[in-house]
């Protein structure tokens, strides 16, 4: 698979980005590509929210999104991963169930990697450290080529993640490493991910 590192970017760039990658990787133009960024402040809002009248406070910008789940928060402070990867060449991706259980695979070690113990929660896929989500989980597929994908909140500003609820889940649920005692940096986090890859999905990098 290839990196690309493209720093901050605005959402709704994001979003066209993914649409055309993932367009490239159905047409066979490239190969399983991991985009890594950070977003300026947004809540997207996934159709669970939407069917639920979930909405974050008044002071959130949001947008409306088609990924699985329902409010994620993104912001500085906090990795973005969108793998623009076409699943299913291996048994173990042969369901959406699947595919989340493999990202959740992937960040529990990387964060093994850094000395921290991330689990699962039977409350909402993602990643839980000491009993506080701080990886959240949401893709969307075509001809099971995903975009979306997942976020890890490394040191995002005080309090503004923690104010928003996930669907099922109460305000401050969702929090940061940092917020939770942890002095990882993002550069460590991300080299984290890239070394823990081959193993979690079997993609090795170009």
């Amino acid at each position: 698979m290839q990196v690309q590192r493209l720093g901050p970017v605005d959402y709704e760039e994001a979003l066209t980005i993914m649409r055309e990658l993932q367009q490239q990787r159905i047409d066979g133009v490239i190969g399983d590509t991991l985009l890594i960024l950070e977003h300026p402040e947004v809540v997207t809002v996934g159709p669970r929210a939407r069917n639920d009248g979930i909405k974050p406070p008044s002071d959130y910008n949001t947008v409306n999104v088609d990924r699985g789940g329902g409010l994620t928060w993104h912001g500085p402070g906090q990795i973005v991963c969108y793998p623009i990867f076409k699943w299913g060449v291996r048994e173990a991706e042969a369901s959406v169930a699947e595919i989340i259980h493999i990202i959740e695979t992937w960040v529990i070690h990387a964060l093994a990697e850094l000395g921290i113990k991330g689990v699962r929660d039977e409350r909402m896929q993602g990643v839980w450290v000491d009993g506080h989500k701080v990886c959240s989980i949401g893709l969307s597929f075509l001809r099971w080529v995903s975009r979306h994908g997942f976020t890890i909140n490394v040191n995002t500003p005080s309090g503004r993640v923690e104010g928003v609820a996930g669907c099922g889940l109460s305000t401050e649920t969702t929090t940061s490493l940092a917020r939770l005692g942890y002095d990882s940096t993002i550069p460590s986090v991300e080299q984290a991910l890239l070394d823990t890859v081959r193993d979690a999905t079997g993609r090795s990098i170009s």
